[in-house]
Formats: structure tokens, sequence, C-alpha cells
């Protein structure tokens, strides 16, 4: 028997596999919080799957978000990553990676680490949200305002609320799976441990 899953994850093969094994699952890691402020602020105007399908050639465009690399790089080097990667060919997209390096090195001089200075905003622990239907997730909160204030007064680029909402989503900050997913009380489960 199919497992009920939330129904944005239903169209595409990638977006599936996504969904189960990543999506509102909590990840800490410092290159894995960047790559999603990068994928986030990409996704901006477009679809998810716009974005997902790239997600191998931002890391070979984006050298697997090595931070230092990143942010040596100047605006001359968007050409190359255009001309060469297939990813979304919007420079100020583009630009806005190696900005945020030197932003992200930035904060984690201040605080340690990326996961010090983003999961702060919810206490450093999950929040579980209960949603009956798609239409109750928010595309913003409070939370994800106060991210986006901040990560703008700390110089980064493309991280208005919405787009911290989604990262909150993506890292599993919060789960905003639908209690009728099957990974809604999984990713509790996880959490507990």
């Amino acid at each position: 028997m199919e497992k009920s899953v939330c129904a944005w994850a239903m169209k595409q093969p990638i977006e599936r596999e996504y969904h189960d094994r990543e999506w509102g699952r909590v990840n800490k890691s410092d290159t894995y919080l960047f790559e999603f402020l990068v994928l986030e602020g990409a996704q901006a105007g477009l679809s998810w799957y716009t974005v997902l399908k790239r997600r191998e050639a931002y890391r070979a465009a984006f050298d697997n978000y090595n931070l230092e690399k990143l942010a040596s790089y100047e605006d001359s080097h968007i050409e190359a990553i255009i001309g060469n990667y297939d990813v979304i060919k919007h420079r100020g997209k583009i630009s806005s990676v190696f900005n945020n390096a030197r932003s992200a090195l930035q904060l984690i001089n201040e605080y340690g680490s990326l996961e010090n200075a983003l999961w702060q905003f919810v206490e450093h622990q999950p929040v579980n949200n209960h949603w009956k239907t798609m239409s109750d997730i928010p595309a913003s909160t409070q939370t994800s305002k106060e991210m986006s204030l901040f990560l703008k007064r700390k110089g980064f680029k493309f991280v208005g609320e919405t787009i911290c909402y989604a990262f909150m989503q993506a890292v599993g900050m919060v789960n905003d799976h639908l209690v009728t997913c099957y990974c809604h009380q999984e990713i509790i489960e996880g959490n507990a441990l």
C-alpha cells in the first residue's frame, strides 16, 4: 500500500525522493545549511522542482559550498558559472552566493558556526507543526521574519522571510509535513531520540 505523503511531493520522482529523505529532517551541518540558503534563494520566483533538478550542477558550480573559495570570488566569475553550469542564469542570485559566503564566514567567526547562528531562532530545537492541509502551512512566520532581518543586517542577500521559512522547512527547523504524511510522525520520533 502506498504511504500517504505531502501533495507537493507527488509530481516528480526527484521531489518525492527529496521529500522522503531530507525535507523537514534535522541537519545542522554548516555546509548543508549554506547549500540550502543558496538553493532557497535561487528558487525565489520559481518552482522548487526547477532548482532541485539542478542541485548537482549547483554543487559543482559553487565548489561544493566551500565558503573560503566562494568568498574569494568576484562578480567577474559569474559569466564562467553561467557558461559552464546548468544553474539559474540570474546574475544577482549568482553574485549573492559569493556575497553570502563572505557573510557566512563572518557569522561563523562571531557565533562559532552557522548552526549556532541560525538554529538560535528555534532555540536549537526543531518545531513540530501539526498541519492538516497544504493551505494551513504559512509562507512565512514571525520567526522567519526575524531570521530574515538578522541575515540582512549581517549582509546576506536573497533571504526574505518567505525564503527563510522555506529554508527552515528544508533543514528541519520546522516539521511541516502534514499530519497525514508518514514522515510527520517519523520525524517527531527521530527528533525525540
